[in-house]
């Protein structure tokens, strides 16, 4: 066999090859680290091709559903973006141009023929982050040892965008093992943030997060055990959904630990709406994934939970703000996007008018109480130790093929190594002490519960608090190598509650000046506090998470849309 490095370098030679000549172009210098404005400077894109990139995704399926524009024509916009994108950022892995152009010709000669789209997802071009597969194309991971492993049939939700008549068009990067927040690889290398190059756009979904904020994808699919959907799309600037386990098929897409069986690892849309995140989910979940998944959960889409049937049918929402986890206080932006957020509902509230109004006349009063988070450390904590029962032995055994080495940081600099928190940190622990911690999430899920439930004599409104709003992160993207906490999208993960991420400001070194801190919950927290430096954040974008309860996903859509509507109707 050869060496890794051979097969790498054949590798990138293919994935070269694969980018039509004509679409390359003169990115800007390194010291450019704001490329967000690039794509539609650099000359390659048309005025029509700019118009269509800009477009969201509920417009587009309109577009393209009365035939005003073609798969063909949207998709060559979306390629064309997003091969810039990638010489700008890095976030692609398998680039498939004359496929996925024949794809999106075969969905416009049935429109022209019927009249009739295929599917509620006709002629949208799709990214998918690269676990899923597609039948003949590798699917490598980030593994150099899965170079030349081609894939014999489509992963199930593979299949269903394309009975839904998606065009899936790019598969992008992410991190060897997909266990690390950030993306780097010894195969495509490391993906960096169009907002500022020099930080990182996050993980392990990280391609997907570059390529849709470059607005080289309308809508993307990425994977999420962790934060991993969230926390990219919070680094860059985007509505995302980390749905509960089963709402979107998983079954033949790959994996890292597989066989655990406790915190799964769950598909969710990535885009520039929020609109995009109902569209997704709505064409997946009506195509009964569970006929071809068996954890599929069998639930179509509810209308009346969109509708809010379970939150008052929407009036008098109320909003539980989490300030903090407990654990680490989050940077002064994180800090001023709750503020804003807050200020927002309140003001709809209270004027009862507002896009909050206009919108389905939903939430004549919006009530924003705050959240006392409960046990996060140790949810955390637990949740980790379940990934790391046996996670060493997984990374080993997948790497052993070509003896490639397991990556230990995501640092520029290896001399500055710190330990991811998706990381092993122990070589295996036995089945009892598995269970023990299985257990142990079990007993902290049912408090939680049981905590959720008691906030109905706090809301005033006779139900339970309808959403959590909390920090994505303890801070905006950070430099290379620096994301070192996840603890604000696990513990979502650990209590199965689906999250929405949706965006607030940027980082405004005047308005998020660093302020002093006297108390701290331990030596911990004081480093993340230390790492703030304005100038060093500046330009980053900052999302929050809004959080419900397992398998509400219609309801917090619902409800993103309302949050969403009172941000714009506050600016």
């Amino acid at each position: 066999m050869p060496h890794w490095t051979e097969l790498i370098a054949e590798k990138k030679q293919r994935q070269l090859k694969s980018i039509p000549q004509e679409w390359l172009v003169s990115p800007p210098p390194d010291s450019t680290l704001d490329v967000t404005g690039f794509p539609e400077t650099c000359g390659l894109l048309t005025a029509r091709e700019i118009e269509i990139t800009n477009t969201s995704v509920d417009v587009l399926l309109e577009k393209l559903a009365c035939g005003e524009w073609t798969a063909v024509d949207v998709t060559t916009a979306f390629y064309k973006r997003a091969v810039v994108a990638h010489q700008l950022v890095n976030c692609l892995t398998e680039i498939f141009v004359d496929r996925a152009l024949a794809r999106a010709a075969e969905l416009d000669d049935h429109f022209k023929q019927t009249g009739k789209v295929v599917g509620p997802l006709h002629g949208l071009p799709i990214s998918l982050k690269d676990q899923l597969c597609i039948k003949g194309l590798e699917t490598t991971m980030g593994y150099v040892s899965w170079i030349g492993r081609y894939a014999e049939k489509n992963a199930v939700l593979v299949d269903i965008l394309i009975e839904c008549g998606a065009v899936p068009f790019v598969r992008t990067n992410l991190p060897q093992t997909v266990m690390w927040p950030e993306s780097f690889n010894n195969i495509f290398g490391r993906t960096t943030n169009p907002h500022n190059r020099s930080l990182t756009p996050g993980g392990s979904s990280g391609g997907e997060g570059a390529l849709i904020a470059l607005k080289g994808s309308p809508l993307g699919v990425g994977s999420d055990i962790g934060g991993s959907i969230r926390i990219p799309s919070s680094f860059c600037g985007l509505y995302s959904l980390r749905p509960s386990y089963g709402r979107v098929p998983y079954c033949g897409a790959l994996n890292s630990l597989e066989g655990q069986d406790s915190v799964h690892s769950v598909f969710g849309p990535m885009t520039n709406s929020v609109g995009g995140v109902k569209a997704f989910m709505k064409a997946v979940v009506n195509a009964k994934p569970w006929l071809k998944d068996p954890l599929a959960v069998r639930k179509k889409w509810h209308e009346d939970e969109y509708n809010l049937a379970d939150h008052g049918s929407g009036k008098d929402l109320c909003f539980a703000i989490m300030w903090d986890d407990g654990v680490v206080v989050p940077h002064p932006p994180i800090r001023r996007s709750l503020e804003i957020t807050k200020a927002a509902l309140e003001k709809a509230g209270h004027k009862g008018f507002s896009c909050i109004t206009l919108l389905l006349n939903y939430a004549h009063l919006a009530i924003v109480v705050d959240w006392k988070p409960i046990k996060h450390r140790l949810l955390a904590d637990t949740t980790r130790n379940i990934w790391n029962a046996a996670s060493s032995e997984d990374y080993m055994m997948t790497t052993s093929a070509t003896g490639e080495p397991i990556i230990a940081t995501m640092e520029l600099d290896d001399s500055d190594a710190t330990a991811a928190p998706f990381r092993p940190k122990k070589i295996g622990i036995t089945a009892y002490q598995l269970w023990q911690a299985q257990k142990l999430r079990k007993d902290i899920r049912k408090e939680y519960l049981d905590h959720w439930e008691a906030t109905s004599s706090e809301t005033g409104t006779g139900r339970p608090v309808d959403a959590i709003i909390c920090p994505a992160s303890s801070y905006a993207a950070t430099p290379h190598g620096k994301n070192r906490y996840t603890n604000y999208t696990t513990v979502w993960n650990a209590l199965d509650y689906p999250a929405t991420t949706f965006p607030v400001t940027t980082v405004d070194p005047i308005l998020d000046a660093k302020k002093p801190r006297r108390v701290f919950y331990d030596d911990y927290d004081e480093g993340i506090h230390e790492m703030y430096d304005p100038e060093i954040f500046k330009n980053a974008p900052v999302c929050l998470q809004l959080v419900g309860r397992t398998l509400e996903e219609e309801a917090i859509i619902k409800m993103t849309e309302i949050v969403d509507g009172a941000l714009a109707a506050a600016k």
